[in-house]
């Protein structure tokens, strides 16, 4: 990782810093200090959701459907890090929400697999029957279901995210296992451009998307497991 990461690192804090001396050797009234303190608090409010458009701020992630990801990405514990509660009371109920709301998250999320995995055993059955397979029916069926998985999960939403967002493929790609991996590491998060107008059911699509697509992967890292013991 360091190999592949380091210099991209390095290329980017040269890149800042001559940015930073050409600023204040066009603008020579700026002082060093004014500009690290406007710097520091663009950087604060951009973590806070807020940004500039023109002489106003942009508002809205924590609107319902806002709240609601935030929700959603706290009790399945991917915390993308990009929106935090700021107020005493926010961040008590945020605990007390997660205290309950990540069991029941988890028992959720297993009964979605289980019905997941029902599904694939009654058609597994089915098929025995008509077609009086045995182990060729569970197989295909298992075939199938991380097929479709695959498909609804990791494959086909990158195309959605990149209409939506304006990403790559493979960065919509990205965005999709470290998400349904509960990795996330927040580099990239749905609905945060400021610059572009979301559908007001994006989010909530979104969101039960990442609890489906948790619990098929939930399945298959343990279908995984099974065969690495």
């Amino acid at each position: 990782v360091q190999a592949l990461e380091r210099p991209a690192e390095v290329q980017a804090a040269e890149h800042l810093l001559q940015e930073r001396w050409e600023l204040l050797a066009n603008l020579t009234c700026l002082q060093g200090p004014a500009l690290q303190r406007l710097i520091e608090g663009i950087i604060q409010a951009y973590k806070s959701g807020i940004t500039l458009r023109g002489n106003t701020t942009s508002l809205g992630r924590w609107d319902y459907s806002g709240s609601f990801f935030f929700s959603i990405s706290a009790i399945t514990t991917i915390g993308y890090g990009n929106l935090s509660p700021s107020t005493a009371a926010g961040r008590i109920f945020c605990i007390v929400f997660a205290l309950f709301g990540i069991p029941l998250n988890l028992v959720l999320l297993n009964e979605i697999g289980q019905l997941m995995l029902l599904g694939v055993q009654h058609c597994a059955c089915h098929l025995e029957e008509v077609f009086h397979w045995q182990n060729k029916a569970s197989f295909l069926m298992k075939t199938c279901a991380l097929v479709t998985g695959l498909l609804l999960f990791l494959l086909l939403p990158p195309f959605l995210f990149s209409d939506k967002e304006g990403w790559s493929y493979e960065e919509g790609f990205y965005y999709s296992f470290i998400t349904l991996s509960t990795i996330g590491f927040g580099d990239y998060v749905i609905g945060m451009n400021s610059d572009r107008t979301y559908p007001s059911w994006y989010k909530n699509v979104i969101s039960l998307w990442i609890l489906f697509g948790m619990a098929w992967l939930a399945l298959v890292i343990k279908f995984c497991i099974s065969l690495l013991e």
